[in-house]
């Protein structure tokens, strides 16, 4: 299927591994040019080497997406995005009563005012283009809250909220606003999540994960390149009649039929 976005520009943050790699790897397989970001410099330009592969120009910033100025940097190397995906590490797992207001103003930065500030600066540029397509990776825990990982859910729900009228008003430019609800990825941040529900089970590491799995009713992880392509159609021409959406990408471990 051709998504009708070849030469189009993206922006994806956080994108040097996981589900952003994942978003990159199908974006520039729909020909989609990239400026990509990512802390770790070695782990970042290796990832553009790989994207580049797939004939497509690729741009590096390397740095932290929630700092001013690594959102400077990508808005200098990517001036006029036509697409947005919105990504960044979420807080690890904690007891909400050991959380400190330094640490629940930091949760709330990363995955909440962060992405705003971008749409913010990319939004109003697309609707006078008459394209845009913008996607924000949250957490299943938005809709099945996961204990220890409240900050993430608080902070990602809040996201939504914040956007659900927002997608509305730009709909009328062809220019969408949708967020991803991943459930459980085979990606780093899973693995030590693992890790850290084996220690404190006192289990190996393989049983846990085999539970883990056998939860899920694919009895399986998902692969960064399906979550890839699930936002590589939220992006393309196709999908301009589908906006301020919630898609639960998990296996189908969220068991509500509405």
């Amino acid at each position: 299927m051709d998504l009708g976005i070849k030469g189009r520009k993206a922006i994806i943050c956080a994108s040097s591994r996981g589900l952003g790699k994942g978003c990159a790897l199908m974006l520039a397989d729909a020909g989609v040019d990239l400026t990509i970001n990512g802390r770790d410099e070695k782990i970042t330009q290796a990832t553009a080497d790989e994207l580049r592969v797939k004939g497509v120009e690729v741009t590096v910033v390397l740095g932290d997406v929630s700092e001013h100025k690594t959102q400077d940097a990508l808005l200098q190397a990517c001036p006029e995005p036509d697409i947005l995906v919105n990504n960044n590490g979420g807080p690890p797992l904690k007891d909400f009563r050991e959380l400190d207001r330094d640490a629940i103003l930091q949760g709330v930065t990363q995955n909440m005012v962060t992405p705003i500030e971008l749409m913010q600066r990319v939004v109003d540029g697309m609707a006078e283009r008459q394209f845009g397509r913008i996607i924000n990776i949250t957490s299943l825990s938005v809709y099945n809250p996961i204990l220890g990982l409240d900050l993430s859910s608080g902070a990602r729900a809040g996201l939504t909220a914040f956007l659900a009228g927002i997608a509305r008003s730009v709909a009328n430019k062809n220019v969408t606003i949708n967020n991803i609800l991943p459930g459980k990825f085979d990606t780093d941040r899973i693995r030590n999540t693992i890790v850290f529900a084996a220690d404190k089970k006192g289990l190996e590491i393989e049983i846990e994960k085999a539970n883990q799995m056998a939860l899920i009713p694919a009895k399986r992880f998902g692969t960064i390149e399906e979550f890839g392509a699930t936002a590589a159609f939220l992006a393309s021409a196709h999908a301009g009649y589908m906006t301020g959406q919630n898609i639960i990408l998990d296996g189908g471990v969220y068991p509500s039929a509405f």
